[in-house]
This record gives structure tokens, C-alpha cells and sequence, in this order.
């Protein structure tokens, strides 16, 4: 199987992603047309840079003759232009850096201001970014990515500002060099023909970034959203930069399958895309290692072990059980709910039979074993249970996506596994299918059928075309 690993020790943009592909081989060419097939006013400059001694790539998007900044520096530039007495209608960061404008590149969040003299600064809906991805010259494989990141980011702002997805304004991350980014993100990502990618813990700096709605907090509001929304291990190394932005956040919540130390493997290729600053002491940049997993068999014989799915994973989880004979249904309920929000894999319980036969139930919670603790704890807490069963096991976890369809009522997501590079199973998401039965008083199977209808053919049009 062949994975790529993605290691995040100095958070990722769409920037660096797209010059850790290009280190590992991707095709500048390739993305280089891709660029300008979207006709939007947008190149790509792509050098070597040296990073504390690594020599990594760094990709950047330039659009209508400018160059991105970091947003902080853009601010800035653009707080100096209004003391200065400088005309709202110029661009502030021409008068500190020669076509420059404030980006996601480097440290790393997307921001363009709100100087409407440039098109590419203009927000965009999302219907609009839908259109743009389906009229790329792409393939359907990567416009059902690019769109995934960008309904990952949708559906992060549309919960930090309490508006409706449709309703969401992409100011930041919505102009021409981001859509640039995600779109050669997807195709990139493509080429590399990865049936898995895995993803390390995410450095993600600290201390505050000023962008076009004020100053925030490090790691930003959408950011922590998108990695809570895929429970990714964060943590800061004390940098205070912004070091994973909302892109480089989206990219990894859509494309990693899991999130993990370094996976055993045979390398075949290492790139390294560089970030917009060289950090003392510090190599900013994101190493993707691409290679054929080497990993050994289990140690523990097991006979349903003997055959590995082609294209699945093979994981080790943690199994906590216990039995219990005084707790209502309600408090079933709410724990249930808590651990599944706090990161739990599934929980569930069963009756049985217990001592002196007494009627009872089962409690079991499936947990990530970094999360064995966290969770055992949380048992303890809010159940009546003195005790826990503890056991590790093997399980097979087939690679997922989530694609957007448009139905006659509103957008429903869709949930896809795939086995062996071929879609295995698809499921539509309950909580969007759940909301919109409620709102148009329509039976919930009804749009569960309709939304799968429209998938499969969607995928039988793209299959024979």
C-alpha cells in the first residue's frame, strides 16, 4: 500500500503542502497548467529556499502581478498606509513590500483585506467557488476534493459565526490565490496516487494574528474547528507565530485518513515546501515522506488477521467494558453522547445477564490508545462503575471522504470508503439529512434516498464519461 506521511512540526498552509508535493515529485508543469486553465489572473513562482539548513521549495500564487505576505505583515503594512495619510484605494502592502499582498503563505492564514480596488481580494459565496471548481479542467477525483476542503471550511466558519453554510462569505480564504491553492492541492495530492496519508501531530504556534475581522487568538477559530472536527493531536512548541493556518487545517481534515507517529514504511521519495519565514533555530517547513507501507504483521496471531483488506489500514484500538446493574437509561444516554463528543471511536451498550442474576447492562467504548486514559476517566466519572475491563485489538479502518450532492431541498453530505482506490460503501449524513426533513416536513428516508440517488449517478456520469 502506498501512504505518505505527512509530519507537521511546523504546522502546515496551503503553500507549504503545495511545495512539500512539488519536492516529492509532483509535476510543476502539471500544476503549473492546472494554474492556467482556471483563467482567473494567476501564476505560480516556484524557487528553492533555504530553511536552517534544509533546502526546501516554496510555491508561491502570484495573481494580477502580486506577490503574498503573511496577514500579519499585510496588516501592518496596511496600519503604517493610514497613518501615513496613504489612499484607502492603493494597496498597503505595495508600500512596504513591491507587489505584495496579505496571504496564508508562511505563518501562514489567508487575508486579503477589504481594498476592493483588486478583484482577487473580492469574497466569494460558495456556490461560486463550487462553480469555479466545476469548470476547472480537473479531474473528478480531485474537483470532489477541492470542493470537500472547501465545504470543510464552510461548515468551520458557518458554526464559529452562526450563519447557514449557503450563507458563508469567503473573504479570507476565497480569493483567487487560495482557490489556487486547494485546487493545485487537490490535484497534486492526486498525482501522488497515495492510497493512505497519515498525519502527525500538529504544531501550531501561539500567541495572536490580526486578520480582516480583528485580532485572534493562535491557533485561529476556524483552525481549532477544522482539527476538533477530525479529533488531530495539536500542540505548540512555543513559537508565537500562526503556524497551521484554515487551509493547511482543511487540507488535513479532508485528506489525512489518520493521524499518527512516523508509520513503518519502504521511502521512496522526501519533500520539503518551505514557509514564508526562516526561523531561527527552527526549519519552517512540511515534510511529506512518500513510500510503500513495511508494516510487520501483527505479533498477536489472530486467524481473522490472516487476510489484510487491499487498500485498508490495520490499527490498534483500545476496548473499555464494563457491566452494570444501577444505572438509568437516562444516564446511558448522556454518557453515550459525551464520550462520542469527547473523541471516543463508538459506544454502545447490550443487556446481560449478571451476578446473582440480576438483569444488567454492558457498556463498551472504543478509543484510539492515546485516548485510553482520557476516556477511562471520563467512564469513571459519569457512570457507576468501580471498575474497567482494558484490551487492545486490531481493527481495519477503510480510507473516508466527504463529498457535497445538491439536492432539491439543500446540500446533504456524503460519507465515502474506499477499498482498493474504488468506492466500497457511501452513506449520507444524518444530521444534514435529519435537518432537512424538519425543515421541509418531508419523511427523513425519503431524503436519505434521494441523496444517495443523486450520488450514484453523479458517479455513473463521471465513470462513463
Amino acid at each position: 500500500m502506498r501512504i505518505a506521511y505527512l509530519d507537521c512540526f511546523s504546522g502546515i498552509s496551503g503553500d507549504m503542502f503545495l511545495g512539500a508535493l512539488v519536492d516529492a515529485g509532483v509535476s510543476t508543469k502539471l500544476l503549473e497548467k492546472t494554474v492556467a486553465d482556471l483563467d482567473i489572473g494567476a501564476k505560480l513562482e516556484i524557487t528553492q529556499v533555504d530553511r536552517s539548513g534544509i533546502t526546501a521549495t516554496k510555491v508561491d500564487v502570484i495573481v494580477n502581478g502580486e506577490k503574498d505576505i503573511p496577514r500579519e505583515v499585510f496588516h501592518a503594512a496596511k496600519m503604517h498606509a493610514a497613518h501615513a495619510g496613504i489612499a484607502p484605494g492603493s494597496s498597503p502592502a505595495k508600500h512596504q513590500h513591491s507587489h505584495a499582498r496579505g496571504h496564508d503563505h508562511g505563518d501562514h492564514a489567508h487575508d486579503h483585506g477589504h481594498d476592493n480596488t483588486h478583484d482577487h481580494r473580492h469574497g466569494r459565496s460558495l456556490k461560486d467557488i463550487r462553480h469555479t471548481i466545476a469548470h476547472a479542467h480537473i479531474s473528478g477525483e480531485a474537483k470532489q476534493r477541492a470542493t470537500a476542503i472547501f465545504e470543510a471550511l464552510g461548515h468551520a466558519e458557518s458554526k464559529i459565526h452562526n450563519v447557514e453554510l449557503e450563507s458563508i462569505h469567503f473573504h479570507e480564504v476565497g480569493s483567487a490565490d487560495a482557490i489556487v491553492d486547494i485546487i493545485c492541492a487537490a490535484v497534486g495530492s492526486e498525482a501522488l496516487r497515495i492510497d493512505q496519508w497519515i498525519c502527525s501531530p500538529l504544531n501550531v504556534g501561539g500567541g495572536t494574528v490580526v486578520c480582516a475581522h480583528g485580532t485572534f487568538p493562535i491557533p485561529a477559530p476556524a483552525t481549532v474547528e477544522l482539527l476538533k472536527s477530525r479529533n488531530a493531536p495539536i500542540y505548540s512548541s512555543g513559537i508565537q507565530k500562526e503556524l497551521v493556518t484554515p487551509t493547511g487545517a482543511a487540507i488535513v481534515s479532508v485528506l489525512a485518513n489518520h493521524f499518527a507517529p512516523f508509520p513503518p514504511m519502504k521511502v521512496e521519495a522526501t519533500g520539503y515546501g518551505a514557509g514564508y519565514r526562516n526561523v531561527e533555530k527552527h526549519a519552517n517547513v512540511l515534510r511529506v515522506t512518500v513510500g510503500e507501507s513495511s508494516s510487520a504483521p501483527s505479533a498477536k496471531p489472530s486467524t481473522s488477521a490472516a487476510y489484510v483488506p487491499s487498500g485498508s489500514d490495520l490499527e490498534t484500538i483500545a476496548v473499555l467494558e464494563a457491566t452494570l446493574d444501577d444505572m438509568t437509561p437516562e444516564l446511558f444516554g448522556n454518557f453515550i453522547d459525551q464520550a462520542l463528543s469527547a473523541g471516543a471511536l463508538d459506544a454502545y451498550v447490550v443487556p446481560v445477564q449478571m451476578k446473582k442474576s440480576r438483569p444488567g447492562m454492558s457498556l463498551t467504548v472504543l478509543t484510539h490508545t492515546d485516548d485510553r486514559e482520557r476516556i477511562a476517566q471520563l467512564i469513571f466519572t459519569e457512570t457507576t462503575t468501580i471498575g474497567l475491563r482494558v484490551r487492545t485489538e486490531e481493527s481495519y479502518v477503510l480510507p473516508r471522504r466527504i463529498i457535497t450532492v445538491q439536492t432539491q431541498w439543500g446540500d446533504v453530505r456524503i460519507k465515502l470508503a474506499t477499498l482498493g482506490g474504488a468506492v466500497a460503501n457511501c452513506a449520507p449524513e444524518y444530521e444534514d439529512c435529519r435537518r432537512i426533513a424538519a425543515q421541509n416536513k418531508i419523511p427523513l428516508k425519503h431524503v436519505m434516498q434521494e441523496a444517495i440517488r443523486i450520488y450514484l449517478q453523479s458517479s455513473d456520469q463521471h465513470h462513463h464519461g
